[in-house]
Formats: structure tokens, C-alpha cells, sequence
């Protein structure tokens, strides 16, 4: 295997995985909103908001992605030739954003949906709902910062 294929394979892990999590997030909390919005039609633009919330790591998986592709010349042109030991450091620097992004979205899912039966009850309360959901982005966030500076410190 190349150095190139090896940072592929890291931009590949951190699109895909994000991806996945912030699909299952998206569609935890969906089926939680169809019930409620079967009930009570109103409440369709609350429970959207929270049903959008666990989409964001599937785009801080896809940002890190472009900047690995970027970075080694498939967008922009130019491709490098990467030693293995460079191709490793960008698979490397993938992992946080691809790891994290996929369990924070699935949990980030599953307190949308607590949020969800919250607003069911007390719809007043959708704020509160929308900060529990967003306590578990904090640390996708901190992961796309730690994928990022690897990204950006690996010499090239």
C-alpha cells in the first residue's frame, strides 16, 4: 500500500464514519419526532431543529476529508508522493473526528430523542432540550479541532 492510499483511506474513515453516526443520530431522533408530530402536527419545526442537531459530525467528518485531500493534492491538483510514514500520519489524524463523530452523533441522536418526548410534555422547555443535545456536540468539536491541527502540523 502507498503513502497516498494510506491518507486516503484516512480521509475515506473520516467522511464515512461521521457519516454513519450522524445517519443513525438523524434517524433515532426522526422516528421520535413522526410519533410526536403524528400526535400534535404543531410541533414539526421543534422537533426538525432537534432531528438536525446529529448531522453536524457527518460534516466535521466530510470538512477533515476535504482537508486530507486537499492537503495530499486531490483537490487543487499536484498530488504528492507520500512516503507510508506520511500517509500513516494523515490516517492518523483522521481517527479522532472519525471515531468520536460516529458515537457522539448515535448518542447526540439518542438525547434528541429524549428531547423530543421533553417537548411532547412541556414544548416551553425546547431550549433545555436543545442544550442536552448539544453538551454531546461539544466533544465532536473537540475531536474536528484535534483532527484539524494534526492535519495541518504533519510536515509535507
Amino acid at each position: 500500500m502507498t503513502g497516498i492510499e494510506i491518507a486516503l483511506m484516512g480521509a475515506a474513515l473520516a467522511v464515512g464514519l461521521a457519516g454513519i453516526g450522524s445517519a443513525i443520530g438523524v434517524g433515532i431522533v426522526g422516528q421520535s419526532a413522526a410519533g410526536l408530530v403524528t400526535e400534535d402536527p404543531d410541533k414539526f419545526g421543534q422537533t426538525l431543529l432537534l432531528q438536525a442537531l446529529p448531522g453536524t459530525q457527518g460534516i466535521y467528518g466530510l470538512l477533515t476529508g476535504f482537508i486530507i485531500m486537499q492537503r495530499v493534492g486531490i483537490i487543487g491538483g499536484g498530488l504528492l508522493e507520500l512516503t507510508v510514514s506520511e500517509g500513516y500520519s494523515f490516517l492518523m489524524a483522521s481517527i479522532p473526528i472519525a471515531i468520536v463523530g460516529l458515537l457522539s452523533a448515535i448518542y447526540q441522536g439518542r438525547v434528541s430523542a429524549s428531547a423530543v418526548g421533553l417537548i411532547a410534555k412541556r414544548p416551553e422547555e425546547l431550549g433545555k432540550g436543545i442544550v442536552y443535545a448539544v453538551m454531546v456536540e461539544t466533544y465532536a468539536v473537540l475531536a474536528l479541532l484535534a483532527s484539524i491541527m494534526l492535519l495541518f502540523g504533519i510536515p509535507v
